[in-house]
């Protein structure tokens, strides 16, 4: 068994080559291997968003505050609130973040393939986040 106390890492700053606007990453775990799992708290300020991006094994959102927004490449923008659980299957293309007047957190859940859990793509654009 392990514990990992909270507060046992410290707060990231979003990069912009991935994030629009304010957001922290709290990383929460990753599972040693052979496990490939590994999850962070994640919390957008008001119009922070992700860019574009895809997971090769797919990701789970489980929103935890505030009021968030959601898209697949294609699909409407859909509004998320605390306690939904959001699935994107593997290489879904997606963004998700805080709507523009509420901030967003949640915890964000992803496996590893080829120790890599997430492939960045380009910027939510302004007028796509709007939609």
């Amino acid at each position: 068994m392990q514990i990992k106390r909270s507060g046992s890492d410290n707060s990231l700053v979003g990069p912009g080559d991935w994030f629009t606007g304010s957001v922290r990453i709290d990383p929460l775990f990753q599972a040693p291997d052979p496990a490939r799992v590994g999850g962070a708290h994640v919390t957008f300020e008001p119009g922070a968003r992700t860019a574009w991006h895809t997971h090769p094994l797919g990701q789970t959102l489980i929103v935890t505050s505030g009021l968030g927004w959601v898209q697949t490449e294609g699909g409407p923008v859909e509004e998320v609130r605390p306690g939904d659980v959001v699935w994107f299957p593997p290489g879904e293309k997606h963004w998700h973040g805080a709507t523009p007047g509420t901030a967003m957190t949640h915890i964000a859940i992803q496996e590893s393939a080829n120790d890599k859990a997430v492939d960045w793509l380009e910027h939510v654009s302004d007028e796509q986040y709007r939609k």
